[in-house]
């Protein structure tokens, strides 16, 4: 069995409810989820960001708009729905709930 394919596979089950988390306090580009993603330890890359972000978009959890740049083109900022709020809220909960879970059964003799 492959570790790195089990971790890459546990890193996805999670990566959706940290984008969320990540905009829960403001609005931002895919640029700085992406480095908050990093800096948190959490391996990804772009190409699997943006399908992402167009999804939860397209499932109405995420608007975005573009702003002007002083270095470059316009930034899409992406920033959370209401129905993203309440499903991140959602989400905070069940999270919590598996994390118990685990660490119960993992710190079992």
């Amino acid at each position: 069995m492959n570790i790195e394919n089990t971790k890459a596979q546990m890193r996805k089950g999670v990566l959706e409810f940290c984008i969320l988390s990540v905009l829960k306090e403001k609005d931002a580009y895919t640029s700085e989820i992406l480095d908050t993603l990093k800096n948190a330890k959490l391996l990804v890359v772009e190409g699997t960001v943006y399908p992402l972000l167009t999804r939860l978009k397209n499932d109405g959890l995420l608007n975005y708009r573009w702003e002007e740049s002083t270095s470059g083109p316009p930034r899409k900022y992406y920033g959370l729905t209401d129905e993203g709020k309440e499903f991140l809220q959602e989400l905070n909960g069940t999270w919590k709930e598996l994390a118990d879970a685990v660490n119960i059964i993992t710190s079992q003799n």
